[in-house]
């Protein structure tokens, strides 16, 4: 039997036995649930209104808002003559009320003249419904002591939403929009880093297992040491990257199915019209705009700069370095569970391995922000960082040279890697009873085949 053939055997032993765990079939659909609930839980929880009606008391020694707070379905307000508080403070807990709202008759002067009590904690929704009234009631009072229209006011008010748009060489233009890549960058970038080390520890495990098992000196005796860590390797390496089709089929058919149920006016957003590009002609004052004109601005340019997403690009740029990662730190991983012979011994060479993957999720911040920096730029290219980090720069668009670069870089890194972690792992995987050190691995390094 070839090489070949024997590293194909492994890889399907490897493969087989793990997706057929009780493990994986559970993972592979709480998985999609909790993705899903992740994507719909925010937006729903954010649509849902609290349905129990509010009474608020009103004490107000200033006379101002007295009858000027607006009434919503669900939260109403009753004005109390005569605005002894301690006495309203005192009879709280025989009424009905939801709280009392005291306010001083220097309200216009001291901004902490408006107490809210309760034998509760309020809601944000009640003290944001409060405050604006009265800061809206006072600022009309101030722009009539200077003598200033409040419709002057309304009218000079303007809201700017910026569209970004990008300039290829070509001069064609392309919508960005931040928001949407930043997401993108830090789903990537999150996803490589925690599959390396799922996948990677699930090597070491793996390792450790047949070496104490003693079952390893059985599978020695058919394959070399380098067939069998390479098969490993891009067994598990399978499993992780059948898990993630499944957890992606599993998470779009989901959010599909659940989301019209939830959230049934959700789908009309994509129907919003897109707001086509003007030419500016002039600059004229206008009074207010349509209240959903912002909204409907940040939905269209959205949707302008999903459709100029190359997914084709992010799509192969992330199964690279997903396996090009993977396949650089498992070698690793591989390497360090030959030289121990139990997960407990493992601690004193993690650290030095794993830095380097913490480094670039504490980086990713930085990176995002300033996706064209010389650090973002230097992270891309060192192969320990590159996976994590280019991942993260990818949707913001990448000039296709440092992808290639990175990728070469990445790819020579791994071959180098992987020979180094063969002969460690060679040496180690037979070695029993014996506290290996880094001084250890150096010379199991510098054997002569």
């Amino acid at each position: 039997m070839t090489s070949l053939n024997k590293i194909g055997t492994i890889i399907a032993r490897e493969y087989n036995t793990r997706v057929r765990k009780k493990s994986f079939l559970i993972m592979s659909i709480v998985g999609p649930i909790l993705f899903a609930g992740l994507m719909i839980t925010p937006a729903w929880m954010a649509q849902m209104e609290d349905t129990e009606e509010k009474v608020v008391a009103v004490a107000d020694s200033s006379h101002l808002m007295l009858g000027e707070f607006p009434e919503t379905k669900y939260i109403k307000f009753v004005y109390l003559p005569n605005a002894d508080i301690e006495t309203y403070k005192n009879n709280f807990k025989q009424t009905d009320y939801y709280a009392l709202l005291y306010i001083s008759q220097v309200v216009a002067s001291s901004p902490n003249a408006v107490h809210l009590y309760s034998d509760i904690s309020p809601s944000l929704g009640v003290q944001m419904h409060i405050a604006n009234a009265i800061e809206k009631r006072l600022e009309r009072d101030k722009l009539k002591t200077f003598g200033i229209d409040e419709s002057v006011l309304k009218a000079v008010k303007t809201s700017i939403t910026i569209r970004s748009v990008k300039l290829s060489n070509s001069g064609e233009e392309k919508v960005t929009n931040f928001n949407l890549y930043m997401a993108m960058g830090y789903i990537g970038g999150f996803l490589i880093y925690f599959t390396i080390f799922f996948s990677g520890a699930q090597v070491m495990r793996g390792v450790i297992e047949e070496k104490t098992s003693r079952i390893i000196e059985v599978i020695i005796s058919s394959v070399k040491p380098f067939e069998l860590m390479m098969g490993k390797i891009i067994g598990v390496g399978l499993v992780a990257l059948t898990q993630f089709a499944l957890w992606g089929v599993l998470t779009l058919g989901l959010y599909s199915t659940v989301l019209p149920i939830l959230m049934p006016d959700a789908a009309k957003i994509t129907n919003q019209p897109k707001i086509e590009n003007f030419a500016d002609t002039g600059s004229s004052l206008q009074t207010q705009a349509p209240a959903n004109d912002e909204f409907n601005t940040e939905i269209s340019g959205m949707i302008g700069a999903i459709a100029d997403i190359n997914f084709g690009v992010i799509i192969i740029s992330f199964l690279f370095f997903f396996f090009g990662g993977y396949f650089l730190y498992s070698a690793m991983f591989a390497a360090i569970g030959s030289a121990v012979d139990s997960e407990a011994d493992t601690q004193q060479f993690m650290l030095p391995v794993t830095l380097p993957m913490i480094i670039s999720i504490v980086a990713m911040v930085n990176v995002i922000q300033n996706p064209e920096s010389s650090l973002a730029f230097w992270l891309s290219m060192i192969p320990l960082t590159s996976p994590v980090i280019m991942m993260a720069r990818i949707p913001f668009g990448v000039p296709y040279p440092q992808i290639i670069l990175s990728a070469v870089i990445l790819i020579a890194s791994f071959v180098a890697f992987t020979w180094m972690a063969a002969k460690i792992y060679r040496t180690g995987i037979l070695m029993y009873g014996k506290k290996t050190s880094w001084k250890e691995m150096w010379k199991w390094l510098t054997y002569k085949n």
